[in-house]
Parts: structure tokens; sequence; C-alpha cells
């Protein structure tokens, strides 16, 4: 039904590519805990974005629904309750290099130094008031949470990605590989995909303007013609976080298996209980030196309530 109104609209999927449904094999274990076991698991066939939502296109949303992201609303006292009041005005977490050298380990219940939300940041507003998205249309929409990234689905017709098609796409084919294009990061030197460059998170060596995200296109295609699956943003998954990798078909489980798993994915030791999804694909902070989750297999378990500066997203449509 989607596909139909999809071409209905459109007249044909631009900006889409047809993924041909296999099984291979899910996850790593050469990196980080979250990632075993690896497994077979099989997909069926979809159309997907070649590249994350740009913030044009979510422009383009947004002046045809009028709708508001949760970065631009007011928190519910009841709701954040402990909540300091300058954290329950519109605003959005923003990467900020702290000043000295920073720590690379902290406790769970630590916010990173180089972190800081930002009262009016938003995806109007990567950096805060005062910043835009002028000459940055064609950049990854960021500042997104798990329910802006829905209703963009929704209002174009297509879906979230479920943690194993998003997963399989990444690899373009190549089955058991540690990244998306090899087994090396950097074959002959050759950077294919925005991280980090520096000596993170003091040392940016990005060419002005560039130091956060990119254009989307601005790095090769993988095997499937699909554009930064790895790097520059994080993307947003159908999928609730779980420490013991599942096979990623939440879209498919009954209501019950649903809502049980959106309870399990909750850090029961955050001061507020808010079920977290699965984010892929690693962004423009990820490094060698610090999180080398660039790589299809990796994963995050991020709160759908909190939005980023390195967090967005892209949709398909199953067949």
């Amino acid at each position: 039904m989607k596909l139909k109104m999809l071409k209905k609209r459109t007249g044909k999927l631009n900006g889409m590519r047809l993924i041909r449904g296999d099984s291979f094999c899910m996850g790593s274990e050469e990196f980080y805990p979250e990632e075993e076991p690896v497994r077979v698991v099989s997909v069926g066939d979809f159309w997907m974005d070649e590249t994350p939502a740009t913030n044009a296109q979510f422009a383009h949303f947004v002046d045809a629904t009028g709708y508001v992201t949760f970065a631009e609303r007011f928190l519910s006292p009841q709701d954040y309750a402990g909540y300091s009041p300058e954290m329950l005005v519109p605003g959005s977490s923003v990467f900020d290099p702290p000043q000295g050298l920073a720590r690379l380990s902290f406790s769970a219940d630590t916010v990173p130094a180089w972190w800081q939300f930002v009262p009016g940041a938003s995806w109007r507003h990567p950096l805060g008031p005062g910043s835009g998205i002028e000459a940055r249309e064609d950049h990854p929409v960021v500042h997104v949470v798990a329910e802006d990234a829905e209703a963009y689905a929704s209002w174009s017709g297509k879906s979230l990605l479920t943690e194993a098609e998003w997963e399989y796409a990444a690899r373009g084919g190549l089955d058991g590989a540690k990244f998306a294009w090899g087994d090396e990061l950097e074959p002959d030197g050759r950077r294919l995909a925005k991280y980090w460059e520096g000596d993170f998170p003091n040392e940016n060596r990005a060419p002005p303007g560039l130091e956060r995200t990119v254009p989307v296109r601005s790095y090769p295609e993988n095997g499937y013609g699909l554009y930064d699956m790895i790097g520059n943003v994080w993307e947003w998954t159908a999928d609730w976080y779980s420490h013991a990798r599942v096979d990623g078909s939440s879209c498919c489980g009954s209501v019950g298996r649903e809502q049980d798993a959106m309870q399990k994915s909750v850090d029961r030791d955050a001061a507020i209980a808010v079920p977290r999804r699965v984010l892929k694909g690693g962004s423009h902070l990820c490094a060698a030196s610090y999180c080398r989750r660039y790589r299809p297999a990796a994963r995050w378990p991020q709160a759908i309530d909190t939005s980023t500066s390195h967090i967005g997203f892209r949709c398909i449509v199953r067949r």
C-alpha cells in the first residue's frame, strides 16, 4: 500500500534504491560486546533512500505540515520531574569541543564534557540561536528525535528501517566485512566516510566549514548505491535497544511483544525512565581513539526524547 501511494505521489521512487533481500551475517565479535553474537538473519526486499534526510527535505515536510520538532517544544515539568527550569525550554545537545585535554573514559551516568545542552538549538539552528541552515540545505538534518523521524516517514509514505534492514543495506553486499567497503578502514590511505579527522575531541583537521556534517554524497556510494551509511550522522531505526542482539524485526511483532521490547530498552540507571532505540552508522564524531562505530555492525542506544547535533535518519518502503 505504501509503495503504491508513494508512486502515485511522485510517479517513481525518486532518490531511492531497490535493495533485494537475502540472508546475511549480522553483528561482529571484534569490537564491542553489544554487537555480539554474529548470526544469520534474513530481510525482505525494500526501497531505501539513497541518503539521510536532508535539511531541504525536512524543511519541505515542515512547510507542508507545520510540524514542530521535539527540540522546538517546551518540556512538561510533570513529565520531567527534577529537571531544572533551564532544561525544560526548547533546545538540544550540541557538540562543543572542550578546552584543554578531555578524558575519553567516563561512567555510564556521566555526560561527556563535549556535549552541551543549548537552548534554542534545533534543526533550523544546528548550533543554537544565530546559526542556520542556509547554504547547508544538502547536509543531513539533525536535532531530530525518533518521533520526528517517524512523523516525516509517515508523511512521505515511508517507514524507518529495522536494525537488520539497516545493517544489511550498509554492508552493500560485503557480508562479514568489518567496514562498508572492506576490511581496511582507509584502503590506500583513502577516507571513504565522514568521521573524525585529528585527535578527538580537541583537534579537528577537517576543512573549514566541514568540521561537523558534510553534504550528502560527499563520499563514494556503497555496493547498493547508498551514500553516508557510515559516518556523517547516526541514524534512527525502528528497533528498541537490547544489549542482547535481536533480529531487528520490531515492525512485525505483536502489540504485546512491542510493548515488552520498549520497556526492556529503558536504561534503569537513568534519572527518568525513557525507552531507547537503536542508532546505526556512526557519525562525524567517531574516531579510532574513541568511538570506532563507523561500521555496519556498530549500534548505539539512544533515548527517544534526546536529540543531538549528530543524529539524523533515512527511510524505506517495504515491498
